[in-house]
């Protein structure tokens, strides 16, 4: 406590300085995040103990934007999770593009029982049209910045995915996929790298939603992973010189619907055999060998079996690290989770705009959060997938 009363009188002893009060911030908001991690981490800074099962490592630089100023931080890092302390709300912009969202269906006079209630709890009754405009307007342009942003480096790795939320078009009421684009660098960090909203999962959508990625700098791709769908694999053939992987366990969903009850597990046993092979050829080998002996009870899954091989068991032909992660968009299933549990709230969105409004921005905030947390994808191997030779490479993972 020395230590920090000393600091506190030198900021005291500046009385006169316009920077006082910016310092002052920065001082309290440091000492909260100190007394967090304390907590977190069962100890002082410098202070030893026994039955720790956590520590410190390090810092990452962050600006705190306030009404006296920008404030410089730097918040604790932990070797296992990540801290990110509550004063820096973190869901702020998801929960701004919500409100502005259910806002507009309200001005526009689109009318559902969710909507309904979400204004009344709001207390938003009596916002203007033009208040909306302004809010959306300064959302939008947070949004479209994070959307649009120049990709630089290599980008090994792509998962792309589709969820559906419904919208108002021409007074009718349609369902349009959101697509998601997710992808890993060579330093092993992982970022939402596009979003698109679209009325069709045609070929066409696709080629043009990953070309509009290739606009914005992205390169080095090798590995496009996904579900089986026509259009993408279509796509990404014509777009990247990249491997397709489909995804291992949208894989198991089909093949099991070819199988009765009763029986699916001995299925989903017998084609898991596969998948703990050691090396590509070992898995090939077993692929058809378990074909062969579904075949004659499932003659459709012995088919499906025979057309999958190459693209179900493509991942294993990438480094052994990075096998877990790379076999099924599962990557995404939380992401596409989030957005459902989100778009639910608001049942029916009034535009599309409004749809790139509210996933916009918690892809954003989905963004800033992983930035934070530990690298997602283990160095060892990327060099080998990557067309040029990364610029940075940490000592250690964080």
């Amino acid at each position: 406590m020395t230590d920090d009363r000393m600091a506190l009188a030198q900021l005291l002893e500046k009385g006169s300085d316009s920077d006082l009060l910016r310092e002052m911030i920065g001082y309290v908001a440091q000492r909260l995040m100190q007394l967090d991690v304390d907590g977190l981490v069962g100890a002082a800074h410098g202070e030893r103990g026994e039955g720790r099962e956590n520590w410190r490592n390090g810092y990452r630089e962050r600006d705190w934007h306030t009404r006296s100023g920008t404030v410089p931080l730097r918040i604790p890092k932990l070797r296992r999770g990540s801290y990110f302390p509550a004063f820096l709300e973190p869901r702020r912009s998801a929960e701004k593009a919500l409100a502005a969202v259910v806002q507009e269906a309200y001005v526009q006079g689109i009318s559902t029982r969710s909507v309904d209630d979400l204004v009344k709890a709001l207390g938003m009754t009596g916002i203007s049209k033009s208040q909306v405009s302004r809010l959306c307007e300064e959302i939008d342009a947070r949004v479209n910045a994070f959307l649009e942003r120049p990709l630089e480096g290599d980008w090994p790795y792509l998962w792309i995915d589709a969820t559906y939320v419904k919208t108002r078009e021409a007074g009718r009421i349609v369902s349009v996929a959101v697509i998601v684009a997710v992808g890993v660098n060579t330093d092993g960090q992982r970022e939402v790298l596009g979003l698109k909203v679209g009325h069709s999962e045609a070929e066409p959508f696709w080629t043009e939603f990953l070309r509009s990625l290739n606009r914005r700098g992205l390169r080095g791709v090798k590995l496009v992973i996904s579900d089986s769908h026509e259009g993408i694999k279509a796509a990404v053939a014509k777009v990247f010189k990249a491997t397709w992987q489909r995804c291992r366990v949208h894989f198991m969903r089909n093949a099991l619907a070819h199988a009765g009850k009763t029986q699916r597990r001995m299925v989903s046993a017998a084609i898991g055999t596969v998948f703990v092979q050691d090396s590509a050829d070992a898995a090939r080998t077993q692929w058809r060998s378990v074909a062969d002996q579904l075949r004659g009870k499932f003659p459709k899954l012995g088919v499906l079996m025979d057309e999958a091989e190459n693209d179900v068991l493509a991942f294993m032909t990438f480094p052994r690290a990075h096998w877990t992660q790379i076999y099924s968009t599962n990557p995404l299933e939380r992401l596409n989770a989030e957005i459902k549990r989100r778009t639910n709230v608001v049942g029916i969105f009034p535009n599309d705009a409004s749809i790139v409004r509210l996933v916009g921005a918690m892809m954003l905030e989905q963004n800033d959060e992983w930035s934070l947390n530990r690298r997602y994808m283990q160095l060892e191997g990327l060099q080998t997938v990557s067309d040029t030779v990364p610029t940075r490479l940490s000592a250690v993972a964080r």
